[in-house]
């Protein structure tokens, strides 16, 4: 899902943004904007999209016979 071809457009995953606060990114371009605007420089950095954690195992569904061979 990082290399999908459309992508919601984000400040905060650009190549010329850089995080400073919690919505606060510091665009080279445009200067100080939120995190969720964007402008017609936005050229997407794949290294600063974080993906969403899987939900973690939940064991008790599964019985011993499932984990044998």
């Amino acid at each position: 899902m990082l290399f999908r071809k459309k992508i919601e457009k984000s400040c905060s995953y650009c190549l010329y943004g850089a995080k400073l606060e919690d919505e606060a990114i510091l665009c080279a371009k445009k200067g100080i904007r939120s995190a969720e605007s964007f402008c017609r420089r936005f050229k997407y950095d794949p290294c600063k999209r974080i993906p969403p954690r899987h939900k973690p195992l939940d064991p008790s569904k599964y019985e011993d016979t499932d984990y044998s061979l």
